[in-house]
């Protein structure tokens, strides 16, 4: 699934020693000694830091390959393997790679595999640094059947994509046949039990109506772009989202009759309170009361901020029912 949002990288920094010796006078000899053991002792680390951290960028290279099999019925590997950063990323995907930006995502490690007589087979690997990220970007596109792999999983049309612990994985034929889609569930099963072990959902999940959660219906996201493309709010920034919020938006109902909850979690009770004071007075001008409006459309937006989260029901049917949803979100935040 190629499909995005910004990602400060944060290096390592080295820290300096310093050691201030007095009386250097009196203490030469004390000092020479201390002075051969401080040398030694830098060495061992300056040596030994390198060789761990080089060791760490050979890891960082052999664990997602670890996850893959040496070959699938028949498929094995084809060319270089690649690898791409959030600063790379657009090198391998143009124009899509922002989305998985949006999602904080560290790498990519990609390779093709092929078998005489058949579509290749392309394997999108994403380390996403985190499993609230890995579950965010695969909520970003829920179209396709449930094909039971990894904690959650779409097929559609030749893709299969799933998510598990902090990793998103996209497998893709290039073209469908029947071997091929074979293929994909064989490697998807065996990649989802090399990586062995869950991850957590995003918390904020828990605190949407009961079942709500569990249908294939919620997004979870960071920034208005990736809201903005699961439902129109505004060309400006006006719920003050960015890299350091949670959001979710639950879809309910059918095409016609279809409202949406959005819940957003911020660093602190001030920051949600001046979204909520923004976001009021631009899409509420002509509220019939605090945080209550009629759209166009003849549907309901009710909005409402508590402790560190702001809650709104966008196409609410009527004005009890948006506020109905709001008081079920309020009674779950806890203070």
């Amino acid at each position: 699934m190629i499909f995005s949002a910004w990602v400060d990288v944060k290096n390592e920094e080295i820290g300096q020693i310093f050691f201030i010796f007095k009386n250097r006078m009196r203490f030469d000899k004390i000092i020479s000694v201390r002075n051969n053991i401080f040398v030694r002792i830098l060495i061992f680390f300056v040596v030994g830091g390198a060789a761990v951290m080089g060791q760490d960028k050979i890891m960082e290279k052999r664990d997602i390959p670890a996850f893959l099999p040496q070959e699938v019925l028949g498929w094995t590997t084809a060319g270089e393997d690649q690898w791409f950063d959030p600063q790379t990323i657009f090198d391998y995907i143009d124009g899509g790679g922002e989305v998985y930006r949006a999602y904080n995502f560290q790498r990519l490690f990609v390779r093709r595999l092929k078998k005489a007589g058949q579509p290749d087979i392309i394997v999108d690997f994403f380390d996403m640094g985190s499993s609230r990220d890995a579950f965010g970007v695969f909520t970003h596109d829920l179209e396709g059947d449930d094909w039971g792999i990894g904690q959650e999983s779409t097929y559609k049309s030749g893709l299969l994509s799933f998510w598990r612990d902090r990793y998103f994985i996209s497998l893709t034929a290039e073209a469908e046949t029947p071997e091929a889609k074979q293929a994909l569930t064989t490697l998807g099963k065996h990649i989802a039990a090399a990586i062995g072990k869950d991850g957590a959902k995003p918390a904020l999940l828990n605190l949407l109506p009961a079942g709500m959660a569990s249908e294939k219906n919620v997004h979870y996201f960071h920034n208005h772009i990736i809201l903005n493309y699961h439902f129109y709010v505004s060309d400006g920034n006006i719920l003050n989202l960015d890299q350091t919020t949670e959001a979710i938006l639950a879809r309910m109902g059918e095409k016609g009759e279809r409202s949406y909850l959005l819940v957003v979690g911020y660093a602190d009770p001030k920051k949600a309170s001046q979204a909520y004071a923004g976001f009021t007075k631009i899409f509420m001008p002509d509220a019939v009361e605090p945080g209550l409006v009629q759209t166009e459309d003849k549907k309901w937006t009710a909005a409402r901020a508590k402790a560190r989260f702001l809650t709104v029901v966008f196409s609410a049917s009527t004005a009890a029912a948006g506020k109905g949803l709001l008081a079920e979100v309020e009674k779950k935040i806890k203070i």
